[in-house]
């Protein structure tokens, strides 16, 4: 893969991630309450607006990302995704890692790893 590609897929990763523990941070938290008043709360609040932001990013990066791959392989190297997202989830917010999930996670970057190879 060209510096390019590793850069873009680099970037994808870090975007997803920390929009997705952003969004997990807005919707979180326990003060927001119910229904509408949990949207306003939210809104009002950092979270929910970098998430926003680093998705908006994500999927500009993302489309260079696929201009330079086929689909078939782009798609399957964003999976690992999965794997960092679910790493993340357990160290900022102490979710559990069953055995099956961390076979799942180990399955996902093996063939994330047998596709970065092949590209």
């Amino acid at each position: 893969m060209s510096p390019l590609v590793v850069a873009l897929w680099l970037a994808n990763i870090v975007l997803d991630t920390v929009g997705q523990l952003a969004f997990k941070a807005a919707a979180g938290d326990r003060h927001a309450g119910d229904g509408l008043a949990r949207w306003k709360y939210m809104a009002s609040h950092p979270w929910l607006w970098l998430g926003i932001a680093c998705y908006v990013l994500e999927f500009l990066v993302w489309v260079a990302f696929l201009s330079l791959l086929p689909l078939s392989e782009g798609v399957l190297l964003g999976s690992i995704n999965i794997v960092v997202i679910m790493l993340a989830g357990r160290w900022l917010f102490g979710e559990r890692l069953t055995r099956l999930r961390l076979i799942g996670m180990f399955l996902v970057a093996v063939g994330v790893a047998v596709v970065g190879a092949g590209a």
